[in-house]
């Protein structure tokens, strides 16, 4: 799996400083999607110790990593959100996926959020109310709750 930038954004996650981690090698291929380079197999690797760079570099400044991407390798996602877990328990771990359904390489435990759903452009992104993506806060008992909502802006 390989990473081609980062960012400290704060839309990305409600609530949250997320460092944005764009992870090449989609497979998605969205029709509209504004990241068509991240289509390419481009990039740095990203494994523990690239991962640990970073967060050493961003420390208290970030509250959330998000993985952006990596629905070809799904089990290597899962296991760097473990990772972050364990050696950063203060940090949340967030993974936006572009497929439906949540892969089942994935183990919830090891995400506070995750987001599901192709850019569909007619329908739009998380920020309008008609979008089919959902951003869901991953509960205590692993259920999903859709915070999709938090993106819309009240009228």
């Amino acid at each position: 799996m390989k990473y081609v930038n980062t960012g400290v954004v704060f839309q990305e996650i409600p609530d949250e400083v997320t460092l944005s981690i764009n992870i090449s090698n989609c497979p998605c291929h969205c029709l509209g999607c504004h990241s068509k380079y991240l289509w390419e197999d481009i990039g740095e690797p990203l494994n523990v110790m690239s991962l640990d760079v970073l967060l050493k570099e961003y420390g208290d400044d970030i509250t959330c990593v998000a993985f952006m991407g990596g629905d070809g390798t799904p089990n290597e996602v899962d296991a760097l959100a473990a990772w972050v877990r364990s050696a950063y328990p203060h940090l949340c771990t967030a993974w936006y996926s572009g497929r439906p359904e949540i892969s089942n390489e994935i183990h919830i435990e090891n995400f506070n959020y995750i987001k599901l759903g192709p850019y569909v452009e007619r329908m739009g992104a998380l920020n309008k109310p008609t979008t089919n993506q959902r951003l869901y806060k991953v509960q205590k008992d692993c259920s999903l709750k859709d915070i999709t909502s938090k993106f819309w802006k009240k009228k």
